[in-house]
């Protein structure tokens, strides 16, 4: 009973029922209308075919355009309008208003040192104009440690902000009670009481399952500058699509921390759910952390905008490490975001991919992706690139794993290895190509990361730390599965994976 009890209660319960109780009134009144007047009836109709012509001419994603026109089709009467409520990718007026100056601004401060790009001579393989271009410079003066596990990573950090002297910018999907948030918690409330500036972010619908009620008043209370990122507004929420899924941690400016962890044990592997947890991280040191800084205080001016007249060139990585960073190796730190035409994550994999020439190796923990990566990927493996991909054995979500096994056939028959990690569930987001460049952080290979999330990933050439990123692919071969191609032949054929093959840029 308590349990019960428990359960209703908790704030995911009390969202998903408002959700349901939102989408049900919407669907109420479009039916009421139509059955009111049947000239709302072939309006419906009329524009829901409107709509079928606009996604037919609209430069989209092919796959997330033909679920939407099959769906207006076989429902004319509201087809239309679900689209023009809940899917067009766009996001809302109001979100883009309130993000896209600030993230314009804090773009303008991140200049490119011109000395820097003279000296690489794969310029085209590591996306560099095209990141240059989208206002992310690769830096050459930054250390950069690979973490293979977040157990390690989080033992590390834990570390640096016990350390922190001056700032501390935390920006995360999930945070969760237990171990590890309580410790950071802790180390948190003693640096405020120092003195030390503390911001934190975390995405309102990401953790509404995992923090009571009040959590924000209360990191507010402790002293901590604490953002709810769009935040879920009962009946009126319209752009729920759009989540920021970064996990980015600067402390003092020259330090950086991100990867695929969030701030919950299971990531750490303090708490157990799908067996193993498997999961990556990457920490800087130098002079490209401040890319991750203007990230940050992209998304926290918008939300503090008093706060915006402050000097953000006071947050460099040189104001408390005046030293020069020595490093040999180059880091490029850069994100995604939902509010233009730029699909950045994708084009830096897609990029990667047509470049390689010997081995790409990717870890993903969902792999729903559309016909240009799919088509870029078999055609590197029927040119010689030796492709390894690594899902995981355990799911998270059952669904969305169904679809990722409904690929292997395609990518087996096309000569690509697929792994699946048996010790559980794989939640890395990592790219390697040639052992020479990789790119690890928060992107993974789905329609939401590469289309409707605020997202952030670290591109690395010549540093010493892809040495340990091509033994942690290795060390992942041995203890993973390889799939063949006759145990996957049902994935493909199956019905039910046909349907979610359809309806994937919806999951």
């Amino acid at each position: 009973m308590k349990k019960l009890l428990k359960i209703f209660l908790s704030k995911f319960f009390i969202y998903a029922a408002l959700i349901s109780l939102q989408a049900v009134y919407v669907i109420f009144l479009l039916m009421r209308l139509i059955d009111y007047s049947n000239v709302i009836h072939w309006i419906c109709v009329a524009f829901s075919y409107a709509v079928v012509l606009f996604l037919v001419s609209k430069e989209e994603n092919t796959n997330y355009k033909m679920i939407w026109i099959i769906v207006a089709l076989l429902f004319p009467e509201i087809g239309g309008l679900m689209y023009l409520a809940i899917a067009n990718k766009h996001p809302s007026i109001w979100l883009i208003k309130k993000l896209a100056p600030w993230i314009k601004k804090m773009h303008e401060s991140n200049v490119q040192d011109e000395e820097v790009p003279k000296h690489i001579i794969n310029k085209k393989a590591i996306s560099l104009d095209y990141l240059n271009n989208q206002h992310f410079p690769i830096y050459n003066h930054t250390q950069a440690k690979y973490y293979e596990l977040g157990d390690y990573s989080y033992h590390d950090m834990l570390h640096d902000l016990k350390n922190a002297k001056h700032f501390i910018f935390m920006e995360y999907f999930i945070v969760a009670k237990g171990m590890m948030f309580e410790a950071i918690m802790e180390i948190l409330e003693e640096k405020v009481k120092e003195g030390v500036d503390v911001r934190f972010i975390y995405d309102d619908v990401g953790s509404v399952s995992t923090i009571p009620f009040g959590f924000k008043k209360k990191m507010i209370k402790m002293g901590i500058k604490t953002v709810a990122f769009n935040r879920f507004i009962p009946l009126l929420s319209f752009s729920l699509n759009h989540r920021d899924h970064r996990k980015i941690c600067v402390i003092d400016g020259y330090i950086g921390y991100s990867g695929g962890f969030n701030l919950a044990d299971e990531y750490i592997n303090a708490k157990m759910r799908f067996g193993h947890w498997k999961d990556t991280g990457i920490r800087l040191e130098g002079e490209a952390v401040w890319s991750l800084t203007t990230m940050f205080l992209s998304m926290f001016y918008a939300y503090y905008p008093e706060y915006a007249k402050e000097d953000a060139n006071a947050f460099k990585p040189h104001v408390y490490h005046p030293e020069p960073f020595e490093a040999k190796g180059y880091v490029l730190p850069y994100g995604d975001d939902p509010l233009d035409n730029e699909t950045v994550g994708e084009d830096v994999y897609l990029n990667l991919m047509t470049h390689a020439s010997k081995s790409i190796d990717i870890m993903t923990p969902y792999f729903i992706i559309d016909d240009t990566m799919l088509k870029a990927l078999t055609l590197a493996s029927k040119s010689g690139v030796r492709v390894r991909i690594f899902t995981p054995h355990v799911p998270d979500k059952k669904v969305v794993f169904r679809v990722t096994r409904s690929y292997y056939w395609n990518l087996i028959n096309a000569g690509i290895e697929v792994y699946e990690y048996l010790p559980g569930f794989l939640h890395a987001k990592v790219m390697l190509v040639d052992g020479k460049i990789a790119t690890v952080g928060t992107i993974n290979f789905d329609y939401r990361s590469l289309y409707l999330h605020f997202e952030c990933n670290v591109l690395l050439y010549q540093c010493a730390c892809i040495k340990n990123i091509q033994a942690d692919f290795n060390r992942m071969s041995q203890i993973s599965k390889r799939m063949e191609k006759k145990e996957t032949w049902h994935y493909k054929v199956g019905i039910i994976e046909a349907v979610l093959r359809l309806a994937a840029p919806l999951l």
